[in-house]
């Protein structure tokens, strides 16, 4: 695990000077759909940690954003190089690389950096979560009319906005406030230090949750699909929490399923 946590730094560190340096240069952007953006700094990152971690770990599998799956070992990689591109296209600094390492399907160690504000999160199954080297937890509120919740929309949004908004305004009229920073990664790690009491969002990928989901569990979060069932990273529904809070705001999303 020493080497593995070695490993995972390393690709943090060097793919977030890569993303650095890079926000403040003209940002070649790529279409993959209306909403969903690449650029050739997220293909450039990917290739870096990707090469990284293979030079000491050359067997195991890779699941990343701009690739495709890599090898069959039952220790597997799970990357996103930037999440938050479409923030980091416009040179909003609400983007980070995540990664994450998943072993026999449990992912045991995961790092989250945001090299443009500074922020280090990490997290150890069992161990706690951290943000700059400090232990972090998740918030006190005991109700959703003291929360402050963030949410993100799918990239189908604009065939189902009005459905997805149905969710919005609902926790519109419960909440303090509702926020989109448009990076799931950052919306669960501010979860995990008690900045939002609340998250919610459909239809993610195991790169966009995987590094951050444990950092929330590990400070204390509940995580649950939509129904109240275990949450997987593969899975399409997200509801990650302080706990107090998880059953009214499930509550309020069974409402329009």
């Amino acid at each position: 695990m020493r080497k593995i946590k070695q490993t995972l730094e390393k690709a943090l560190l060097e793919a977030g000077a890569i993303l650095k340096r890079a926000i403040d240069q003209p940002i070649s952007v790529q279409y993959k759909s209306p909403v969903s953006l690449v650029t050739k700094i997220d293909k450039k990152a990917e290739r870096l940690i990707i090469n990284i971690i293979h030079r000491k770990f050359p067997n195991h599998s890779i699941l990343a954003e701009e690739s495709a799956p890599q090898g069959k070992s039952h220790c597997k990689w799970i990357i996103d190089p930037v999440d938050g591109t479409t923030n980091f296209a416009h040179r909003f600094p609400a983007a980070c690389v995540s990664i994450a390492f998943e072993e026999n399907g449990i992912v045991k160690v995961s790092g989250i950096w945001n090299p443009f504000l500074g922020e280090w999160f990490w997290a150890e199954r069992g161990k706690g979560a951290s943000l700059n080297s400090k232990k972090i937890r998740v918030s006190k509120a005991k109700s959703l009319k003291r929360s402050l919740l963030v949410t993100g929309f799918p990239y189908d949004r604009r065939k189902r906005a009005q459905y997805y908004l149905n969710f919005m305004k609902a926790f519109m009229m419960k909440t303090q406030g509702i926020r989109r920073l448009g990076s799931a990664a950052l919306d669960l790690c501010y979860v995990a230090c008690g900045r939002f009491d609340g998250y919610w969002e459909f239809k993610l990928n195991a790169w966009d949750q995987a590094a951050g989901a444990l950092i929330a569990q590990e400070a204390g979060a509940e995580l649950s699909d939509f129904h109240g069932k275990p949450m997987s990273i593969y899975g399409k529904q997200t509801l990650a929490t302080n706990g107090k809070i998880h059953q009214e705001m499930l509550a309020v999303i069974k409402k329009f399923l």
